[in-house]
């Protein structure tokens, strides 16, 4: 039986149009592998499912079917994967498969007006393909560049983030059949919003750059691109849609992020730098830091350079947040253990981080729910309830619990408290429980994966009873 895509939704597709991420080098990662992370920024009505999804095989008659109608082979084998799935949208799923390789998106959109489209395109399907297919991020961004000349990607542009414990790579497609990639330099921390952020590259340098070929010379057919006039081919100005490029609401997020790490002042304008080199070892905590900043207009002017002409408005961390995660790539023990998923459901600004080991067995119950796009009466009525910790309906009771305390000062500020101890706790514990599990991984695998079940379920059970207590106190 050929792999066959339905997508349940209630109502039409609905493209993402937020987002931001971060890919920290090996090098520049207190981990010494990659690791990303991402917050999904998407309008309500939504939910947001997480499960881990099996190896399976397939005869080797069987195709993929696009949703557009096109189709390919299938491979004899998939990977085992973790997804983070959002019924309903084309472009806001994330995956990490068994070998490390993570792959989410932002949308950013492009100047293209004349895309070519074969059988319908590609979108939807792109990072599906990737996460079954990959054994490496390179690999991942060979195989995604050969989709999208294959048959036309088919949203305006995106940017693609696909990573593995060694290398982290920014795959940036237009609509159409042009991409180019750029691999973030070992040393250094790549942050996007909604605009391309690869500028000038050296396209000879296939070791850390890749791209459609003929990604300079249909720029010139187009009068994009001068080389003689123009200098270095400079893909974010040349592909990028102006408007996209030009607005605060992006580069302003990147440079506050930016501002975070970097380890030398970055002035506050469009062309900010495509990575930086962090003055310190990035960590867990510190992205999480990143991801929850709520901060915008006032709060922000006193930061901004001085005599600058931007305003930033949109903050990093925005009600509309419906996922956020941060990813260890560590292949320095079993990839069962090494490979971390930190969900956090719902605006992070308001909630917690909750581990899953790769090894689990899956996902608590309450962290899958129906796999359909909730109406805008249901949604409502499930986020404007009275406050319930339900550990069964768990997107449903992070989304009420935000609601209930985003915009009150005095509950935010014990949120957040609680949310530093609960996470410093889970912090300190994370040595002592990987080595534990490591031994017992050796001896007998089957209960040291129970054991990452079994701690997951515990942490994801104590942060529900907090947000319980936090409102029941009030």
């Amino acid at each position: 039986m050929a792999l066959l895509l339905i997508v349940l939704v209630v109502g039409p597709a609905i493209r993402c149009e937020g987002c931001f991420t971060i890919v920290v080098g090996k090098d520049a990662s207190a981990d010494g592998y990659v690791i990303i992370a991402h917050n999904e920024d998407d309008n309500p009505p939504q939910i947001v499912n997480h499960h881990k999804v099996p190896r399976k095989k397939y005869a080797a008659d069987e195709k993929v079917q696009l949703i557009n109608g096109g189709e390919l082979e299938q491979v004899r084998q998939s990977w085992a994967a973790i997804r983070s799935e959002m019924p309903g949208m084309l472009f806001s799923d994330g995956y990490i498969n068994e070998w490390g390789v993570c792959v989410t998106s932002n949308y950013c959109p492009s100047r293209e007006d004349k895309p070519k489209i074969t059988d319908g395109g590609i979108g939807f399907m792109l990072r599906r393909l990737i996460a079954e297919r990959a054994k490496s991020a390179r690999e991942g961004v060979l195989l995604a560049g050969k989709l999208v000349e294959r048959f036309g990607y088919v949203d305006t542009g995106r940017t693609y983030f696909i990573c593995d414990p060694n290398e982290g790579w920014l795959f940036s497609v237009v609509n159409g059949k042009h991409w180019l990639a750029q691999k973030v330099p070992d040393n250094e921390v790549a942050m996007v919003a909604n605009t391309y952020t690869i500028r000038g590259v050296d396209l000879s340098d296939k070791r850390n750059c890749l791209a459609s070929s003929d990604i300079v010379e249909y720029a010139v057919s187009r009068g994009w691109y001068e080389p003689e006039k123009d200098g270095v081919f400079d893909f974010a100005s040349v592909y990028a849609n102006r408007q996209a490029a030009s607005n605060p609401a992006n580069f302003g997020r990147q440079w506050v992020g930016l501002k975070y790490v970097a380890d030398k002042e970055i002035a506050l304008e469009p062309d900010l730098p495509f990575s930086v080199v962090p003055k310190q070892k990035v960590g867990v905590e510190q992205i999480m830091e990143i991801l929850r900043d709520d901060r915008s207009g006032d709060e922000l002017r006193p930061l901004l350079p001085e005599g600058t002409p931007y305003e930033i408005s949109r903050a990093i961390c925005v009600s509309r947040t419906q996922t956020s995660f941060v990813v260890q790539l560590r292949k320095d023990k079993p990839l069962d253990i090494g490979i971390v998923y930190w969900a956090c459901l719902g605006p992070p600004c308001s909630s917690f981080y909750i581990p899953f080991h790769f090894g689990i067995g899956d996902f608590p119950a309450g962290f899958r729910l129906k796999s359909e796009k909730p109406s805008e009466e249901f949604y409502n009525e499930k986020i404007h309830c009275p406050f319930k910790a339900d550990p069964l309906q768990a997107f449903w009771t992070f989304s009420n619990f935000h609601n209930k305390v985003y915009g009150d000062s005095d509950k935010m500020q014990q949120v957040k408290t609680a949310i530093r101890q609960i996470g410093q706790t889970v912090f300190d514990l994370q040595k002592s429980f990987e080595e534990t599990a490591c031994r017992l991984y050796e001896e007998d695998k089957t209960t040291a994966m129970q054991l990452l079940t079994n701690y997951s379920d515990g942490i994801y059970l104590s942060s529900i009873e907090a947000m319980g207590k936090l409102l029941s106190d009030n």
